[in-house]
């Protein structure tokens, strides 16, 4: 009975298919938001499932020089990343799926390897546009993954444990410590728009300089994965910034918790649209600087003012 339920709580509520409606919403979301910013209307809510169901309805090519291996198998091992990571994070109690002491590290790690396989992506596709992409998208992740990693383990410095579920409930149970979250709350946020590679952090993807970047050579069901792996990936990165800067769902009850999830969610995720329709787009040398002059300095700055008041105010 406890590995039918388990199966359950990965492949339907809160695992698999839940991860991949609610990205899929979330997508329309971000697409509605960013139309209205810019005075438009935006797509009907259905619109991001027709595009993913049509996309992998067209023919699906592999390239005669791609490594063919790799081409098949990259876009399956991202959609995999994103959904494990996804199990560590609490969406409707205080605990996650598969909570543990140490679980925020092993999120980082997987939400780093989207990235990793994109490079992969790009550099097997043996294309031109695809190489020059990957090659972007490497340099981004040395960029910002310091400053994002800085960020997400202030909260578990101040609540003394590594897993997300626990820096949670600390920071829902210690609310006077939430104004203190604003640096690594912009941090991150800004940091993750840049891992979803969103303007103004779209340089591996530009497409007025090289076609479409690591997705050149990409068509049909194998780049239907990757854009919906990107999708489940805001939903999830969202979903940790949430529990970690906003105090998550806990510990409010199962029913108000999971709307506490989806109104923190969408608030981040409204946050990002926002970034994307006031910039333009940058270079990567501008990047890199900005991460590392900024972001870095302000995540160590997050991270000395938990020391002191763990040192002083929690001692």
């Amino acid at each position: 009975m406890n590995i039918l339920i388990e199966l359950v709580e990965v492949l339907v509520f809160p695992g698999l298919a839940f991860l991949v409606v609610y990205a899929l919403f979330c997508e329309w979301v971000d697409r509605r938001a960013y139309a209205r910013l810019q005075n438009r209307w935006g797509p009907p809510w259905f619109q991001p499932f027709a595009d993913l169901i049509k996309l992998a309805a067209k023919e699906d090519v592999v390239p005669a020089g791609a490594d063919r291996a790799f081409f098949t198998v990259l876009p399956i091992f991202d959609v995999a990343a994103v959904a494990c990571a996804f199990l560590y994070i609490p969406v409707f109690g205080a605990r996650a799926v598969f909570s543990f002491s140490g679980d925020i590290i092993v999120v980082a790690y997987l939400l780093s390897l989207p990235t990793l396989i994109l490079f992969l992506a790009g550099w097997y596709s043996n294309n031109a546009f695809s190489v020059l992409g990957s090659m972007r998208t490497v340099t981004q992740l040395l960029a910002y993954e310091v400053p994002l990693l800085l960020a997400i383990l202030g909260p578990a410095m101040l609540a003394g444990s590594w897993s997300v579920s626990d820096a949670a409930v600390f920071m829902r149970t210690h609310p006077a410590l939430l104004p203190l979250n604003v640096i690594g709350f912009l941090v991150s946020l800004i940091a993750l728009q840049g891992k979803l590679e969103r303007v103004p952090f779209d340089i591996p993807e530009a497409e007025t300089e090289i076609v479409a970047g690591t997705f050149t050579e990409y068509s049909g069901r194998r780049l239907a994965l990757f854009r919906l792996a990107t999708d489940m990936e805001m939903v999830v990165g969202a979903a940790l910034i949430a529990n970690l800067f906003l105090g998550g769902t806990a510990p409010v009850g199962p029913v108000p918790g999971f709307i506490l999830f989806l109104a923190e969610t969408l608030f981040v995720v409204l946050l990002l649209s926002w970034i994307r329709a006031t910039c333009a787009r940058i270079r990567i040398e501008q990047m890199v600087a900005f991460c590392w002059r900024y972001l870095v300095p302000a995540a160590l700055v997050q991270v000395l003012i938990f020391v002191v008041v763990k040192g002083w105010w929690l001692a």
